[in-house]
């Protein structure tokens, strides 16, 4: 390894300030980071079922469990049993939940803003596509 520092502090401080400024601008809505996390892709696509959503955003079933039951408890969403498969539970969004779609993209968009604040158009695509391939390279590693 050169003098350079090590990509994972990188990835540290992302995640740490990620979660810092999340904290702070869900707090209007009573909900964190993983309650957040979940909410983007039933903004997508409402009745997805928990496993989905789980793989959608790598996140157990356990720590899924936690971040619909608090949703539910703040009047997000609802469950549903799915009629095709008894054992299965399918999200929806309620018309609270549905409500707050704007104001949570826009908490998305600007922190993208910030993260992104000093790169052109180019850039920025690359970076994406940068952390895509790198989150592909991390998930074939860890299947194993």
């Amino acid at each position: 390894m050169s003098n350079k520092e090590f990509i994972g502090k990188f990835v540290s401080f992302l995640y740490r300030y990620s979660q810092m400024y999340l904290d702070k601008e869900l707090k209007p809505y009573n909900i964190g980071p993983g309650q957040f996390y979940l909410l983007m892709p039933l903004f997508q696509k409402d009745g997805v079922n928990q496993e989905s959503i789980g793989q959608s955003i790598n996140l157990d079933r356990a720590n899924v469990t936690r971040a619909v039951q608090k949703l539910v408890k703040e009047g997000y969403v609802y469950q549903q049993r799915d009629d095709e498969d008894k054992r299965s539970q399918r999200i929806f969004l309620t018309e609270k939940g549905r409500a707050i779609e704007p104001g949570l993209k826009k908490i998305a968009l600007e922190w993208e803003d910030i993260l992104l604040s000093n790169f052109d158009s180019d850039q920025r695509e690359a970076i994406v596509n940068s952390f895509e391939d790198m989150i592909k390279n991390v998930s074939r590693i860890m299947e194993k």
